[in-house]
Parts: structure tokens; C-alpha cells; sequence
């Protein structure tokens, strides 16, 4: 008894070690994101950026959340008080339960026991990861009604009709990869890419079985639906400066509009994380087999990757216009979700004459250029589609149109 006694208490000290040491990076990981994105938007508008609080300007994130903590929190009269409080908290709780899936290192030896740098690997972690997503925007939606402002409320309606319109493009592309892999659980699915793509070709035997390269369109598909998850431009339409001061966020002051901050860019990164761990092998790479860094070396290939796609969203941000909110609707209805459709079902029959659950048809690579050929004539349909619509031309206005008619204070009579 004492010693299952021990046992007990030591595997709950590492679950406690491990989800500590993911939180703690994922919290630097956000104070230096933010310090990454405005050094980089500054380079790419010709500025300097943070250069005074530490060497570079490091320390700037952590100085201005000193800052926001400290500051006097006032609730603007009229506001439906509770639920002001807890949307905040919502939005913070869910961008740090999002990343209890993804592992961000290999797997170590601590107390005489094998422990993997992972918080929870369960079953089903892809609808753990889906159903964040989704409760995600709730924080959001809460905050606009509960703020009594009509630039937080239109964020919020904003921020839900993009969530529904790019979380079913979102789920199918998952799903893909589901059927791809045949598991949901993320261990699995970094297990399955770590392997060659080509076993036994010589020329070919270096590239690694990455879902992306077989999986390219599911991946273009959850790119751009994460980009619409998270708020980042360009389909920031909830928080759009220029039209709604600062869309949810715009009644809220101090530690609590600094949560928002804080989950908005944390949810970058595990956004990054989740593309990563789905598409480009998670913390799998090269060079292994060379003594004691092998224990360090997934770590360093998945901060590697993340740091690729962090810099993409930052790029994206700095050089992409916002989308204007029909474009934005269209793109997830007309676009994304018929094509998140197709591929799913593709998917599935790539897999079912693989498996030999269909036989008699042909073989997958016989497939997969018709798959193909499919999907860039529907790309294109869609893009050349509006300009072959017979529109009528504009009528002339007439002469005496009273519409044209120069206002008279204008002409001072």
C-alpha cells in the first residue's frame, strides 16, 4: 500500500511538473510573440520598434503587461456586470486549455520513469481540439452583448457569424487528416509522420510522410480557417479598427482587455502548434541518434516549425488588406466549404482502395491526379465564375436626374 501510495502521488507530481512547464511556455511564448510581431512590423513599415527595455527591446511585453495589471480597471456604467467580468476570462481559460493536447517535446526520463512532453494525449483529441475552438468565440460574442456599445456588439455578431461560417471548413479538414492517419489521438498522428513517404526508394526515402504533402488542399483548407478562428488578418472583422474603435474589446480597460490580448495571441501560437503537430510532423525531424541532444532535439524541430508560421501570420498581417465582410462570408460558404466537402470524400475513397475495401478500381496514384485536375477546375470556376455573369450594363442618368443635383449649401445659394 505505501508504496502504490507513493507511485500514486509521484504520477500526479509529473502530470503537475508537465502541465506547469507547458504552461509556463506557452506564457513566455506569448510575451515574446508580441514582441516578435511588433519588431517585425515595424521593420516591414521602415520603423524601429521596441529598443529601450532590454537588449532589443525583449522586455517591452513583459513591462506592458506590468503596466495593464496595475492600471485602474473601470466598468462603464450600464453594462450587464457579470457577464462583462467572465467573458474576459473565458476567452484566457480557453487559449490555455487548447494546447493540453499538443505535444511540444519528446519524451524524457524523470523519476526513473518515461514521461513525454505532453499534458493529456487522449482518444479523441482532435474534438478536444475542435470543441475549444469552438467555445473560443464565446468569450467574444459575451463580450460585445454585455459591453451595452453598439462597435462591441456588432464585434461580437461579427465574431460569431465568421466562427460558424469557418468552423465547418475548419472540422473537415481535420477530419481529413483523421481518415488519413486513422486516429484522432495527436501522439498517433506524429508517430505516422515520422516515418519516409517512400520507404525502400533510395532517392526518395528522405522525405518524411508529412500529412501535408498528400494532404495539401486539407491543409490550405484549416490554414485559412485557423487564420478566421483566431481573428488574425486578414479576417480581423471583429476587431476592425477602423471601423469599430476596437470591435469587442472597446469598453474594456486594464488587466481585463489585456486577457483579450493575451488569449489573442496566445491562440496564435496554438494555432501554429496545431498546424504543425496535423500537417508537418510535430516535434519529428532530422538528425537523430547522436546521444544525449536526441533528448532536446524535438523540442527544438517543433519551436523551429512554430516559428516558421508564426512568422507567415505576422507577414500577413503587415502585407494583406482586411477582407470586407461579404467577401469574407462568401469565401467560407461559397468556397471553402463545398471544397472541404469534396476533399473529405476523396479522402475516404484514397483510403478505402488503399485499405482494399474497394478493389477493381484503380490504383491510388491512378486517383490522385484526377483528384487533382478536379480541384483546380473548381478553383478556377470559382474565380472566373462572377466575371462570365451577364450583368446589365449601368443605365445613363438622366439631365434632370434630382439626384444630381448639387446640394444648395454647397453652392452658397
Amino acid at each position: 500500500m505505501p508504496v502504490n501510495g507513493i507511485n500514486d502521488w509521484l504520477d500526479v507530481l509529473i502530470v503537475f511538473l508537465v502541465a506547469l512547464l507547458g504552461l509556463m511556455l506557452w506564457l513566455l511564448g506569448t510575451a515574446m510573440v508580441i514582441w516578435f510581431e511588433r519588431r517585425l512590423i515595424a521593420r516591414m513599415q521602415y520603423r524601429v520598434g521596441p529598443i529601450q527595455v532590454g537588449p532589443w527591446g525583449i522586455f517591452q511585453s513583459f513591462i506592458d503587461g506590468l503596466k495593464f495589471f496595475i492600471k485602474e480597471d473601470m466598468i462603464p456604467e450600464k453594462v450587464d456586470r457579470v457577464v462583462y467580468v467572465i467573458a474576459p476570462l473565458i476567452s484566457a481559460v480557453v487559449g490555455m486549455s487548447f494546447m493540453a493536447i499538443i505535444p511540444f517535446g519528446g519524451t524524457m526520463e524523470w523519476f526513473g520513469r518515461e514521461v513525454r512532453l505532453q499534458i493529456w494525449d487522449p482518444e479523441v483529441g482532435m474534438l478536444w481540439a475542435l470543441a475549444w475552438s469552438s467555445i473560443g468565440v464565446y468569450g467574444i460574442i459575451l463580450a460585445g452583448w454585455a459591453s451595452n456599445s453598439k462597435y462591441a456588439l456588432m464585434g461580437g455578431v461579427r465574431a460569431s457569424a465568421q466562427m460558424i461560417a469557418y468552423e465547418l471548413a475548419f472540422g473537415l479538414s481535420v477530419c481529413a487528416v483523421f481518415l488519413w492517419n486513422g486516429s484522432m489521438k495527436m501522439s498517433d498522428i506524429v508517430t505516422a509522420q515520422s516515418a519516409s513517404l517512400f520507404p525502400g526508394v533510395p532517392v526518395l526515402e528522405w522525405i518524411p510522410a508529412w500529412n501535408v504533402i498528400p494532404m495539401f488542399p486539407a491543409f490550405v483548407l484549416f490554414f485559412t480557417a485557423g487564420l478566421a478562428e483566431t481573428g488574425r488578418p486578414p479576417f480581423d472583422l471583429p476587431e476592425a479598427e477602423g471601423e469599430l474603435v476596437a470591435g469587442f474589446m472597446t469598453e474594456y480597460t486594464a488587466a481585463r482587455f489585456a486577457m483579450f490580448y493575451l488569449a489573442e495571441f496566445m491562440n496564435m501560437i496554438t494555432m501554429a502548434a496545431f498546424t504543425v503537430t496535423l500537417f508537418f510532423g510535430g516535434t519529428s525531424g532530422p538528425l537523430t541518434g547522436i546521444g544525449v541532444i536526441d533528448l532536446f532535439l524535438p523540442g527544438i524541430w517543433f519551436f523551429i516549425k512554430i516559428l516558421c508560421f508564426l512568422y507567415i501570420f505576422v507577414a500577413f498581417r503587415g502585407s494583406m488588406p482586411r477582407f470586407r465582410y461579404p467577401h469574407l462570408m462568401d469565401l467560407g460558404w461559397k468556397v471553402m466549404l463545398p471544397a472541404g466537402i469534396f476533399w473529405v470524400g476523396a479522402t475516404g475513397l484514397i483510403v478505402a482502395m488503399r485499405a482494399g475495401v474497394i478493389s477493381g478500381g484503380p490504383g491510388v496514384l491512378d486517383v490522385l491526379p484526377w483528384i487533382g485536375g478536379v480541384i483546380v477546375l473548381v478553383a478556377v470556376a470559382y474565380v472566373v465564375g462572377p466575371f462570365l455573369n451577364d450583368a446589365p450594363p449601368p443605365s445613363e442618368p438622366d439631365d434632370d436626374d434630382e439626384t444630381l443635383a448639387v446640394p444648395s449649401a454647397m453652392t452658397g445659394v
